[in-house]
């Protein structure tokens, strides 16, 4: 009988119903080049594997790097909130709809300011080509936000359709700990099939033009509307 090896590697200490939790990134082969990882959480009156909750297989990808890449640009909100679903989902199955589109608009514009700040505020300086942490945090912002603005252009009801598809018939109920584990499959999804820059061509865009870039994060997030 085949068995899968699992690494995991601590992520955080996040708090939850009064207690602390520790976080922890789950990553295994399922095949040559195919990788799976996702978020297993215990609590610090847990002393057993049996005391875990976990999320589904959020990320699917190449290789074990780019898994821990993906990761990374998940900021505490983000990982917060799959704790929250991973406990809520252990207790109850329930499932349902509410709001689909608009709050994955408001996770994701959430999540995007706690990796980067509030980078849209005027007269804020940018980084410089030295301060290479400070501009790969703004580009996963910027990815982020790329995911949120392909979301405004979809008609709402097409969305609910389409992330019924991506999860093959899964729910998501925004109004009970919402399931974010299966939230997270979605704009995983999504960023995957966008025509995204890389790191590199995106920093000497940035770099040329702050502004445009901060102007563009401020209309999406401040005035809530397009670009």
């Amino acid at each position: 009988m085949h068995t899968v090896r699992e690494r995991r590697r601590s992520v955080a200490f996040l708090e939850h119903e009064g207690e602390t939790w520790s976080c922890f990134l789950v990553t295994f082969e399922v095949g040559a080049g195919a990788w799976h990882g996702y978020f297993s959480f215990r609590p610090g009156s847990g002393e057993a594997a049996e005391d875990d909750v976990r999320t589904a297989d959020i990320f699917i990808e190449g290789s074990e790097a780019e898994i821990h890449d993906k990761a990374r640009g998940l900021g505490r909100p983000l990982l917060a909130g799959l704790l929250a679903s991973a406990v809520h989902t252990s207790r109850s199955g329930s499932g349902g709809s509410s709001r689909l589109r608009l709050r994955f608009r408001e996770l994701l514009a959430e999540n995007a300011r706690e990796i980067s700040g509030d980078w849209s505020e005027e007269g804020r300086l940018p980084p410089s080509p030295d301060d290479l942490d400070r501009l790969r945090s703004l580009y996963t912002s910027y990815r982020l936000d790329q995911v949120c603005h392909f979301i405004c252009l979809v008609d709402p009801q097409d969305f609910e359709v389409a992330v019924d598809r991506i999860l093959e018939g899964e729910r998501i109920d925004f109004r009970t700990s919402d399931r974010l584990q299966f939230a997270m499959m979605v704009v995983a999804h999504i960023e995957r099939h966008l025509p995204l820059p890389t790191f590199e061509v995106w920093a000497r865009d940035y770099l040329g033009s702050p502004d445009a870039y901060r102007l563009y994060t401020h209309t999406l997030h401040r005035e809530g509307r397009l670009p």
